[in-house]
């Protein structure tokens, strides 16, 4: 018979959208906390956002690969929309969308996390 994985085990290896949304909106707050809209500043922000949502995510030690947006725009009345689309494993993979805004500026960061598998130690013996 199949022995079924701990839930403990198994919750640690779900993407965990709650303690994502943890991470990011502390990683946004971290950089953009009262800041005005400056175009100069974009990169170094979109950088220093993903970094830092980077390290935030790592620390949670799960088995997972990220990959994070980042969507600056000054708030000048117009529309923004943000679509995403996916096709992976509903119970490890899963992603976590932060809106974000001051008097100056929108930002959306987006989380894409994906599991890790580890090979099992018999993966490649046939029988």
């Amino acid at each position: 018979p199949m022995s079924k994985m701990s839930d403990a085990t198994e919750a640690l290896e779900e993407f965990s959208v709650e303690d994502t949304e943890t991470v990011i909106k502390s990683a946004i707050g971290s950089v953009l906390t009262d800041a005005d809209y400056k175009p100069a500043k974009i990169n170094d922000w979109s950088n220093n956002i993903i970094s830092a949502a980077l390290k935030g995510l790592q620390s949670l030690n799960r088995p997972h690969k990220y990959a994070i947006t980042v969507i600056l725009m000054q708030k000048t009345g117009a529309g923004l929309v943000s679509a995403a689309s996916t096709y992976w494993d509903a119970d490890r993979d899963g992603l976590c969308k932060v809106m974000w805004e001051n008097s100056f500026m929108h930002c959306v960061v987006t989380v894409y996390g994906t599991g890790i598998f580890a090979a099992s130690a018999n993966a490649g013996a046939s029988g």
